[in-house]
């Protein structure tokens, strides 16, 4: 399935869902950041995706790391709630979902990077080559508020 992502876009379809997502920003041991290339956009991402039924928003980032990256993680700690209703997803089969995600600190703990069939690419990458990459805006957010370091968890 292939998405598109409108954000701060006039011309955006209007949204018709809402999902729980959730994200995680993973530092290895060198500061480099886990990312993905992914397969429904080719745009880079930090792993994530939706929650299931049956399971807690910090299970759902173990799982969805493990299956877009290879990487095993811990959940440590909340880095922000992103719900801005100016920026919608919309797919190809008609759902245009409003952004609902939870976006979480989390620290690596195994695992070997492999791709998946969400992701193309998988790599640690350091912070200073995170420009050369096309990052989606409400990525770029997460990062940075990652890197940050808050007291307190961001929410929109």
């Amino acid at each position: 399935m292939s998405r598109v992502d409108h954000y701060n876009d006039p011309n955006a379809p209007e949204a018709n869902s809402i999902r729980v997502a959730v994200s995680a920003f993973v530092l290895d041991d060198a500061g480099r950041l886990l990312m993905i290339r992914r397969t429904d956009n080719d745009l880079y991402a930090i792993p994530g995706g939706g929650q299931e039924v049956g399971e807690t928003v910090a299970q759902a980032v173990v799982r969805e790391v493990a299956e877009e990256t290879g990487i095993d993680v811990e959940v440590t700690d909340l880095i922000g709630i992103y719900s801005n209703p100016a920026h919608v997803i919309a797919y190809d089969d008609g759902e245009v979902r409003q952004e609902f995600s939870l976006c979480f600190r989390a620290t690596p703990t195994g695992g070997q990077p492999r791709t998946s069939s969400e992701s193309s690419e998988v790599e640690w990458v350091t912070r200073e080559r995170l420009d050369e990459l096309n990052i989606h805006p409400s990525i770029r957010l997460r990062i940075g508020h990652g890197f940050e370091g808050r007291q307190a968890p961001y929410f929109t």
